[in-house]
């Protein structure tokens, strides 16, 4: 693949913003500055760099992204930032996406991609890709919610009782809740449900992928085939 191209392919801009980037030295491999952007290369398993920041090439990019609180999943927001104005201007140029939306004030996990079948599956219905939440209530849990968790709840303008797949009581207050749906502000109306309010909400799981505990919010890494697998162990 010629350098121009896979540059192009990457993010990095249009062919000729590309082709001026590699003729002015910006573009190494190894360290090595290479100015012919017509060069074929392989690209597979490349590491290039680009005014010294390394790069792995990824013919599909996906990503999982600490999402933090006060940002909206939205490449045009209304009321507050977009998490797009905080990741690397390359994932817009390839036109990157989160793999459905987090509210703004819920923090955590959020695969983001351009692999349009990737983003099908995770989202599909049919798939029913668990999702874990650690929830915060104001009120004192006890078994009798978690237990109409489970069982189903109703909410206001939806005639099919809402479930989770499982619940867990952490403490007084905090709660691990799986589902496998995607019903508007579902974990807050649930709670609402039980007489209960949530308080702060993080997605700790999608899938057997689970939040990195060493990864800070509005922070981002690469996902490979390893954790891709991981992703799906958990689902039906």
């Amino acid at each position: 693949m010629q350098i121009e191209r896979l540059l192009q392919q990457q993010g990095f801009g249009t062919r000729k913003t590309c082709r001026s980037l590699v003729r002015h030295g910006r573009f190494a491999i190894q360290g090595e500055i290479i100015e012919d952007p017509f060069l074929d290369i392989d690209p597979t398993g490349l590491k290039f760099s680009v005014d010294g920041q390394e790069w792995p090439y990824f013919e599909k990019a996906v990503i999982l992204f600490h999402k933090p609180a006060g940002y909206e999943c939205s490449r045009k927001p209304k009321h507050h930032p977009g998490i797009y104005s905080i990741l690397p201007p390359q994932f817009l140029e390839r036109d990157i996406q989160s793999v459905g939306r987090l509210d703004e004030d819920t923090t955590g996990l959020l695969i983001m991609t351009d692999d349009g079948q990737l983003i099908h599956a995770l989202t599909s219905p049919r798939r029913k890709v668990p999702k874990m939440y650690r929830v915060t209530v104001r009120h004192p849990l006890d078994e009798t919610q978690r237990q109409a968790l489970l069982d189903g709840v109703l909410l206001n303008d939806d005639p099919a009782p809402a479930h989770a797949t499982a619940a867990k009581i952490v403490d007084s207050h905090t709660l691990l809740l799986t589902l496998t749906e995607g019903r508007y502000h579902q974990v807050k109306r649930m709670l609402a449900a039980v007489s209960n309010r949530v308080e702060a909400l993080c997605r700790v799981a999608v899938g057997g992928l689970e939040l990195p505990a060493d990864l800070p919010p509005g922070q981002w890494r690469w996902l490979d085939a390893t954790d891709l697998e991981r992703l799906w162990s958990k689902t039906p």
